[in-house]
């Protein structure tokens, strides 16, 4: 089951991603191995996750929220 997450990051910004394994991958970012953007800016918080599906979908919908402002990111797990 692919789910789309979002961390926060040290810095106080947002990293939206996709994973079968939500938990392990924000393990991977803590661990400075994530992706590019969170490698600098451990650690991370998980602070939404939603289980999506296929990894067509879990994609589609990480597409949708990052274009979405901060606020209303930030609106999903408020």
């Amino acid at each position: 089951m692919w789910s789309v997450y979002i961390i926060e990051c040290n810095d106080g910004t947002l990293y939206t991603g996709i994973s079968i394994d939500v938990k392990k991958r924000v393990l991977i970012h803590n661990k400075g191995k994530g992706a590019k953007y969170t490698k600098n800016r451990l650690p991370v918080k998980l602070m939404y996750e939603k289980e999506i599906g296929n990894r067509s979908d879990a994609s589609k919908e990480e597409y949708r929220i990052k274009k979405l402002s901060r606020i209303n990111k930030l609106a999903l797990f408020v």
